[in-house]
């Protein structure tokens, strides 16, 4: 049961939760929770014993944790947690997840002719799918246009996590990069905390570790991240640059099946990228 905890090694999946807890605690400035800053810090954010005081948890049980030496801990205590690093509603189901030490299946990955026919029917407007490991596993006609050509067998790699922090292609195509970045990496840190004992997931992990720098940044950092709505940015080679909204659907499984996500774009009706998109469609 092996994850990546930060990138100075890979770490049994029960090393995991005092990973995320370290990044989080290295990420609150001490002046926001009240905790005086000055004076000379050897660490990034709070030291283990005001974030204990802040949970009002005991500095020893709160080192268990971190050196995963203690094992299930309360929902009072994640709670009590949670308020003191400040964690958003991603964040905290992540440390539900690691801390209840219960991984998912690794799920088998079926994409069924109904959904099939409902991207097919969804012709104007780009839609893609994608499994909790960010592989790109089906799209329309649109979709592919507009995400750097997903139907052209070599055009780009079908992994987007992959083609996001290892292809410079995808600099282009997202003038956000950094977001789109820091999105695949949080994206990636939820799936491992759901099926650590998935190979190919801890195979990409460890080749982007390896293979990127801005990878092992965003990784370091505790980054979560859970699919969400939105707007985002892309700059096609044909229609310019575009501004879409975008929702993420959320296929249910059956048993040991994959759920999928349908990531789907749009724009207001007249406005010009719903014109864009149909000279992409033509």
């Amino acid at each position: 049961m092996l994850i990546l905890g930060h990138m100075d090694g890979i770490y049994d999946s029960r090393r995991a939760l005092g990973a995320f807890l370290r990044a989080r605690r290295g990420r609150v400035a001490p002046e926001r929770v009240g905790v005086a800053g000055g004076g000379r810090r050897r660490v990034r954010g709070l030291r283990r014993e005001e974030l204990a005081q802040l949970a009002g948890i005991s500095v020893d049980y709160y080192v268990r944790l971190e050196q995963g030496r203690a094992t299930a801990p309360s929902t009072e205590v994640l709670d009590a947690l949670s308020r003191a690093l400040g964690l958003d509603a991603a964040e905290r189901r992540h440390l539900d997840t690691l801390a209840a030490g219960r991984p998912d299946p690794v799920p088998r990955q079926r994409i069924g002719p109904g959904l099939r026919r409902a991207l097919d029917a969804m012709d104007g407007l780009p839609v893609f799918v994608t499994n909790h490991r960010l592989d790109v596993v089906a799209w329309n006609r649109l979709g592919a246009a507009l995400m750097g050509g997903l139907d052209v067998p070599g055009r780009r790699d079908p992994n987007n996590a992959r083609f996001v922090l290892l292809d410079p292609a995808a600099r282009d195509l997202h003038p956000d990069w950094e977001d789109r970045a820091a999105e695949a990496v949080g994206q990636l840190r939820v799936a491992a905390g759901r099926h650590p004992d998935d190979p190919e997931l801890t195979g990409l992990i460890t080749e982007l570790a390896e293979r990127s720098a801005e990878f092992r940044r965003i990784w370091d950092s505790g980054e979560v991240t859970m699919c969400a709505a939105g707007r985002k940015r892309l700059r096609h080679p044909v229609v310019g640059l575009l501004e879409l909204d975008f929702e993420t659907l959320h296929v249910p499984a059956g048993p040991g099946e994959s759920g999928l996500v349908l990531h789907v774009f749009s724009a207001a009706e007249g406005s010009p990228e719903a014109a864009a998109l149909q000279k992409l469609l033509a």
